[in-house]
């Protein structure tokens, strides 16, 4: 697939290109967390660190939140989630992304879980 990224608390990054990932939950997450039914964004131009809080997440069963998986400025968010926050559900590593961040430091990166660790990890967590 592609070379996605996860962080502990399930997060996920894609990069487009050099600068800029695409982020959101993973499967995982909006599979704990339940049905999805808001989603507040962070506002484009913003600076994150990683590990920061970027959105707020609630859905039937509780509230959370999207931290950053990496440090970077918030280029762009997905709108549709705010009519539409069950498309998180529906396909969180597509077009349930919430966010993309030109990242700061790409070193930042190396920290975070491939596909098959992440798959290692969560298979840990049940």
């Amino acid at each position: 697939m592609s070379d996605i990224k996860f962080t502990e608390d399930h997060e996920w990054i894609r990069m487009e290109d050099d600068e800029t990932g695409v982020c959101g939950i993973s499967d995982y997450a909006q599979d704990q967390l339940g049905e999805l039914v808001f989603i507040e964004l962070p506002e484009t131009g913003i600076e994150v660190s990683q590990g920061s809080e970027a959105a707020v997440i609630e859905s039937v069963k509780a509230a959370g939140e999207l931290k950053a998986p990496v440090g970077g400025t918030i280029v762009e968010v997905n709108e549709t989630l705010a009519d539409e926050p069950e498309l998180v559900n529906k396909d969180p590593q597509g077009d349930g992304w919430f966010m993309k961040i030109k990242v700061q430091d790409s070193s930042e990166l190396d920290a975070l879980m491939d596909e098959d660790a992440y798959q290692q990890y969560i298979d840990g967590l049940d």
